[in-house]
């Protein structure tokens, strides 16, 4: 392979890790999903989830993620192409934003799906329930 070649690649892989890094570093709402994604990830610690359990939670926390940055990139876009207010503009934010609020929804549910059997079956979650019948 020529060097130029395995060069742009290389590069590639910078630009990619710097786009990340700015989303992480400078979005508000990047910052709550790493919250979220930290809170998931102890709670999978706490309760030993199962291997294939960790991949649905990684996932999730992938989608959330990625939705972030196509919104994020797609803002910063369409900021640049219609700097004043365009109701086709407005449009498209809005949408990307509601992408990543189903992806955010789609991780809620999964983390439900998963932790939900843990949290019941803790003595003082399992009493309350059983006072609740």
């Amino acid at each position: 392979m020529p060097r130029k070649y395995i060069k742009k690649r290389l590069n590639s892989f910078g630009y990619a890790l710097r786009g990340m890094g700015a989303a992480f570093r400078y979005e508000p709402n990047m910052k709550l999903h790493v919250l979220a994604a930290i809170e998931a990830i102890f709670l999978g610690w706490f309760f030993h989830i199962k291997p294939s359990e960790w991949c649905w939670i990684i996932l999730a926390i992938g989608l959330v993620w990625m939705a972030e940055i196509f919104n994020t990139a797609l803002e910063k876009l369409t900021d640049l192409v219609s700097p004043d207010y365009h109701e086709l503009a407005g449009q498209a934010k809005d949408l990307a934003a509601g992408a990543v609020l189903m992806a955010a929804f789609t991780a809620l549910a999964i983390g439900i799906l998963i932790f939900w059997p843990y949290v019941a079956a803790l003595p003082v979650v399992a009493e309350w329930l059983k006072n609740l019948s």
